[in-house]
C-alpha cells in the first residue's frame, strides 16, 4: 500500500504507576530523519526507541516526544538502621537503669528517634523502563502508520484520476496531430498555387515538403513513452511499498516528454492539451513529494 510521509500518532499507558505518553508527527523529507525528545533521566532508552521508529519508517522527518508522569508512583524503601537503633535501645536501658525509671522500650518509642528508620527511593530497572517505553512507542507507531496510510490512499487516488486526465488529453493529441500535417499540406498547395499561378504544382515536391514536416511535427514516439509512463506509474502505485523516489523520477520523465511535444507541435489546439498536460503532471509532482 502507498503511505504518506506525514502523519501522526499517540499512544498512553500506565506501568506500575508511572504514565508514559508519545507522540509522533512527520512532515516531507528526502531521507529519515528521526529526532526523539525525551527527559534527560530517561537518555538511556533513545536508542532503542530510534532503532524501533527506522524499522517502520523509511523517509520523512519525524519527532518523537517521549513525557512520564511519575506522579504517585515513587518506590520507597525503608529500611532499619539497626546500628542508631541499637545505640538508642543501649543508651534508654542505661537511663533505666541508672536512675530507676519504669516503662517498657517500645517500637514506636524507638521509631521516633532520627535516622532509626531509613526512607530510601528505590532504584528504577533501567531495562524495564526501556521496554516500557517501547511498548507505548509501537502503539503510537500503530496509530501513526494507520494515518500515514489513510492519507497515502488519499494520494493515490488524486494522483490515478489526473492520470485519467493525462491519458485523454494524449489520445486527443495522438488523434490531431495527422490532422496537422494534412491542413499543413492542403495550405503549402493553396501557397504554391497563388505563388505559381498557372504553373502546373508538382505532386512529388508538395509530396517532400509534406513529408518533411510530419517528420518534424511526429508526437508518435513521446505519446507511446507516456502511455508506458502512465503504466509503470500505475503498477507502481498498486504495489506499493517505499515508492516516492521511483515516483518523482518517473514524473521528470513525463515531463521531459510532455515539453517534447509542445516544442515540436505549433497547432493551437495540440499547444492547449500539452499545457493541460503539463499542468497536471506539475500537480501528481507535487502529490508524490508526500509519498514515502
Amino acid at each position: 500500500m502507498v503511505k504518506s510521509m506525514t502523519g501522526y500518532g499517540r499512544a498512553e499507558e500506565v506501568f506500575n504507576g508511572c504514565t508514559i505518553t508519545v507522540e509522533l508527527r512527520s512532515v516531507n523529507n528526502r531521507y529519515l530523519d528521526c529526532n526523539v525528545r525525551i527527559p534527560r533521566l530517561y537518555l538511556f532508552a533513545e536508542e532503542a526507541v530510534k532503532s524501533r521508529v527506522q524499522n517502520t519508517i523509511s523517509r520523512g522527518k519525524v519527532d518523537v516526544f517521549i513525557t512520564l508522569d511519575s506522579a504517585g508512583a515513587e518506590k520507597v524503601q525503608v529500611s532499619v538502621n539497626k546500628p542508631v537503633a541499637d545505640g538508642y535501645y543501649a543508651a534508654l536501658k542505661r537511663l533505666s537503669e541508672d536512675y530507676g525509671l519504669s516503662g517498657e522500650i517500645s517500637v514506636s518509642l524507638l521509631s521516633r528517634f532520627p535516622e532509626v528508620l531509613l526512607a530510601e527511593k528505590a532504584e528504577e530497572d533501567v531495562e524495564q523502563m526501556a521496554k516500557d517505553i517501547c511498548v507505548v512507542l509501537d502503539r503510537a507507531l500503530d496509530d501513526f502508520d494507520q494515518m500515514r496510510t489513510q492519507e497515502g490512499e488519499r494520494l493515490k487516488e488524486d494522483i490515478l484520476s489526473r492520470t485519467r486526465l493525462i491519458e485523454e488529453k494524449v489520445g486527443v493529441v495522438e488523434q490531431r496531430s495527422p490532422q496537422t500535417v494534412a491542413e499543413y499540406r492542403a495550405k503549402l498547395e493553396a501557397r504554391m498555387s497563388e505563388v505559381l499561378a498557372n504553373t502546373q504544382l508538382d505532386p512529388a515536391r508538395i509530396l517532400t515538403e509534406a513529408a518533411i514536416f510530419a517528420d518534424k511535427v511526429a508526437v508518435d514516439e513521446e505519446t507511446v513513452r507516456l502511455h508506458s509512463h502512465i503504466g509503470q506509474l500505475r503498477e507502481m502505485l498498486s504495489k506499493g511499498g517505499v515508492i516516492g523516489r521511483k515516483l518523482d523520477f518517473l514524473i521528470q520523465e513525463f515531463n521531459r516528454e510532455a515539453n517534447t511535444i509542445g516544442s515540436k507541435c505549433s497547432d493551437i489546439e495540440i499547444a492547449g492539451q500539452v499545457v493541460d498536460i503539463k499542468a497536471e503532471i506539475e500537480k501528481i509532482r507535487e502529490q508524490v513529494q508526500n509519498i514515502e
